[in-house]
């Protein structure tokens, strides 16, 4: 993890270069929570999410796997996620805070972040999860953004 001292524009045109150089991708389809408790686990994993949950996270009582949302899903538990790959050689500490952030400010919305590991493909990638109503328009300022940060 990065520990540099920064103002609070150093911190923006760093993280709008580290947006520059991201890799952006948005999955197809929609996505939504599947919980089952814990006990169950590994079985309820097993017979009906393997191979389809992009993260399982639990607490005390539950685990919870991001699966693509069935047709029945109400729209208000559908997300878009977008996946970022983080390029190795520009730190991107902040990053998370930074652009849910912005996309509060901007759009009103907030978001979900879950993020792994991929040590050859950059190493940290994010999750992010974005109400299905809102989509379009932070796909947008994604683009924005990276064309700003870019045109240091």
């Amino acid at each position: 993890m990065d520990i540099t001292p920064e103002t609070s524009e150093q911190t923006r045109q760093r993280l709008l270069r580290v947006m520059a150089h991201a890799r952006a991708d948005v999955l197809p389809g929609d996505y939504t929570f599947a919980e089952f408790p814990v006990a169950q686990f590994p079985a309820h994993l097993a017979s009906s999410l393997a191979g389809s949950a992009l993260a399982l996270v639990r607490d005390h009582a539950v685990w919870s796997a991001l699966v693509p949302a069935p047709a029945q899903t109400k729209a208000e538990d559908c997300y878009t996620v977008l996946c970022f790959h983080f390029a190795p050689d520009i730190p991107n500490s902040g990053f998370v805070g930074w652009l849910a952030s912005e996309f509060k400010r901007r759009l009103g919305t907030g978001v979900f972040v879950i993020c792994g590991q991929n040590s050859s493909d950059g190493g940290v990638f994010d999750y992010w999860g974005i109400p299905r109503s809102v989509a379009p328009q932070a796909i947008n300022l994604i683009h924005a953004m990276q064309s700003q940060g870019g045109a240091e």
